[in-house]
């Protein structure tokens, strides 16, 4: 059984999420809803476990635990 919680959207989550997008968008082709995931894993003190690397690589503030998929 995997364990999940509904975050909400705060307005630091939105706020961090477009610094993101200005800082990432270009460089390593973020968008709104990977900056919103990884502003909520931030905002939170959560790890982000994606597959996509590409994405969250440059967020220096983003803990991150990229995953292989088989």
């Amino acid at each position: 059984k995997m364990n999940f919680r509904v975050l909400p959207l705060t307005n630091n989550i939105g706020h961090r999420a477009s610094v993101y997008i200005e800082e990432y968008s270009l460089s390593s082709g973020l968008r709104a809803g990977d900056a919103l995931i990884a502003a909520t894993a931030v905002e939170n003190d959560l790890i982000l476990c994606s597959s996509n690397k590409k994405h969250f690589k440059d967020i220096q503030d983003l803990r991150l635990n990229v995953f292989v998929v088989a």
